[in-house]
């Protein structure tokens, strides 16, 4: 059996053809009112055809004002239901798991795109973020598990939850950017209140076979690990995620705080005892090689980013080559193109030092 291809069943009961999670990625090239665009339909379904076990939706935001970047696709309006469920559904027809990423930018959202002031767990100068009021933040809860159930209702068979790079979620779970004083913060459990009450509002409203995951970083944004480490022990006691995402940015490198490096970042989730809950892990796993090695750690299976932008069939290839290595970087805009990108996400990748050649 080739690297990567043993199916898998989650807690929820869906099962996955392989090991092989395409990540959430931003491109930048949907409709500016939020919905689905063609280049965006066709840059997601080549990657289901080329056997990516799960096929994620870039960020999703959930409210308007939550949007971070041009281009985004939206899920916080029913406008946007047409083109969600032919999406989800185009996913599907390739045996693929459809998954959307529930997303809010919270202070990273520019003034400039949503025309008001950007909002944050806490005023924040450095950003010119203002705080959310108690209501707002019930609000922002309630407008998460409303897009999930939107998600449910377009075919998707699941939604995973962006607690993770500095966003609005991630914001709320760091004592740099959460200075509230009320039950939303203080102590971990107060700041990680929202994602918990979210986790479990989706679970009610979507019922028990519907695919569940939640994205969270261990470092940067003012996040600790041990209370990266505390959050996940919490998600798998709970019983009501199906899989936790941990983006490392690096699958291969030591813990930033002296006090862990006596091990990998990887080890210290994949060491975890985590019950039905599944792991996966993003940063840099390009290669067979870094492929086996991640699985082999314990991680259940991979999330590929920059991989699936160089091949819409990494999977495949993975799977039918054990020494496979991606194209070399820089690549050319005529290869990104074959590969699927549109113009406007070729652009963006020409923001990445290194990745397109000129």
């Amino acid at each position: 059996m080739g690297l990567g291809n043993a199916e898998i069943e989650f807690a929820c009961g869906k099962r996955m053809k392989n090991r092989f999670m395409l990540a959430p990625l931003t491109n930048c090239q949907s409709n500016a009112d939020g919905t689905l665009s063609d280049d965006e339909f066709n840059w997601l379904t080549l990657r289901a055809k080329g056997d990516f076990g799960l096929t994620m939706t870039c960020a999703a935001h959930v409210q308007a004002t939550g949007q971070g970047f041009p281009g985004q696709l939206g899920i916080f309006s029913d406008d946007h239901l047409a083109g969600h469920r032919r999406l989800a559904a185009a996913i599907k027809s390739q045996d693929s798991l459809a998954v959307a990423q529930l997303h809010h930018a919270g202070m990273r959202s520019p003034a400039e795109l949503i025309a008001t002031t950007p909002v944050c767990p806490s005023a924040d100068e450095e950003t010119g973020s203002r705080a959310l009021t108690l209501e707002e933040v019930k609000q922002l809860r309630d407008d998460f598990i409303a897009a999930a159930l939107r998600a449910q209702q377009a075919g998707y068979d699941g939604v995973e939850i962006h607690g993770a790079h500095g966003y609005v979620l991630c914001q709320f779970l760091s004592e740099l950017y959460n200075r509230r004083e009320d039950e939303y913060g203080g102590s971990l459990e107060n700041r990680a209140r929202i994602l918990f009450e979210i986790v479990g509002g989706v679970r009610q409203a979507c019922g028990s076979d519907f695919l569940l995951g939640v994205r969270l970083s261990p470092e940067r944004f003012g996040i600790r690990l041990a209370e990266a480490l505390s959050v996940c022990e919490q998600l798998i006691a709970g019983g009501e995620v199906d899989f936790l995402d941990i983006s490392l940015w690096d699958s291969f490198k030591l813990p930033e705080e002296e006090a862990y490096q006596g091990t990998s970042l990887l080890s210290h989730f994949a060491n975890l005892p985590r019950g039905n809950v599944l792991l996966t892990v993003a940063g840099k796993i390009m290669t067979a090689e870094q492929v086996r090695d991640v699985l082999t750690a314990d991680v259940d299976f991979v999330t590929i980013g920059r991989g699936a932008i160089l091949h819409h069939d990494f999977p495949r290839r993975v799977m039918n080559d054990d020494q496979f290595e991606p194209t070399s970087l820089p690549v050319s805009r005529a290869h990104l193109a074959a590969e699927g990108l549109s113009d406007t996400f070729i652009e963006y990748m020409n923001g990445w030092k290194g990745f397109v050649a000129d």
